[in-house]
């Protein structure tokens, strides 16, 4: 498939691992709730080098059942969805870089086949994260299935000029009907522990003008998606430690770029939205 024929819709990687049934699943749910289509990939390539014409059509052959497996289970489980394959002989990342300029959403699983010893800094997934030109979802935990009973909330996390973050995490949560859970971490002033500040100031200032700073960001979005319920987190402590304090019992934590090593640790699917 030429990427610039993929124009809209979502994109996953698939490599018939679990991790990668995980991000199928999630691609499924996502192109059923956005009326889009979706186009399952899987990249192959010779473990060995420059291999012999007939090693290479085998390969080749192994390749083409893996993707339609993914491709039929697409079909099957969802309704209405238009499901296009794409196989692609070499680097997995690459290929999912690529199809990214003509998609909304690229998904990927934490982990594939060839990455089962790697953290995911490095892999196909944080490279994906990293490089691509629309949001990205890296699917961990539990996936989408099995649905839980009472899902958690979408999570975004909000440091300031955050607009592409929470315009992709309200479509989700609109889309999901779940809430939406705006997160902000902040830290004291450097100095703040000074002999000389009195601790109301302390307590109350920095706390007072992060809530505000919380309350800005969300505002026009409230706005614009009116049946989303909206709540607010504003937390003293560590970025990171935040985040994932609030993503333990989140449906999807939505980062901006600058956060996505967050990643590596979250328990649950983790959304990088680049500006």
């Amino acid at each position: 498939m030429d990427p610039m024929t993929a124009t809209g819709g979502v994109v996953v990687g698939y490599d018939g691992s679990d991790f990668a049934m995980q991000a199928l699943d999630w691609a499924m749910d996502e192109a059923e709730l956005r009326g889009t289509p979706l186009t399952v990939c899987h990249a192959w390539r010779s473990p060995y080098g420059e291999a012999d014409e007939e090693a290479r059509k085998s390969l080749h052959h192994a390749a083409e059942h893996v993707l339609w497996h993914g491709a039929e289970c697409a079909r099957q489980c969802t309704s209405g969805v238009r499901v296009r394959e794409d196989l692609f002989e070499g680097p997995a990342a690459e290929r999912l870089v690529e199809l990214s300029r003509g998609a909304d959403l690229v998904v990927v699983g934490s982990r594939g086949l060839g990455g089962l010893a790697r953290t995911l800094t490095g892999s196909v997934a944080g490279h994906v994260a990293g490089h691509a030109a629309c949001p990205v979802i890296v699917v961990r935990g539990a996936g989408s299935l099995p649905h839980p009973e009472h899902p958690g909330p979408i999570v975004a996390a909000v440091s300031g000029d955050d607009g592409d973050v929470l315009a992709f995490a309200y479509r989700e949560a609109e889309l999901r009907c779940l809430p939406l859970l705006a997160v902000h971490a902040w830290r004291y002033p450097v100095g703040a522990w000074s002999s000389g500040m009195a601790p109301m100031v302390m307590s109350d200032v920095p706390g007072k003008e992060a809530v505000e700073l919380l309350e800005r960001a969300v505002e026009p979005w409230r706005g614009r998606y009116p049946d989303v319920e909206t709540r607010l987190q504003c937390v003293e402590g560590p970025v990171r430690e935040v985040l994932l304090g609030a993503a333990a019992s989140a449906t999807l934590l939505v980062l901006g770029a600058a956060k996505s090593s967050t990643v590596n640790h979250a328990p649950c699917p983790v959304a990088v939205v680049r500006s």
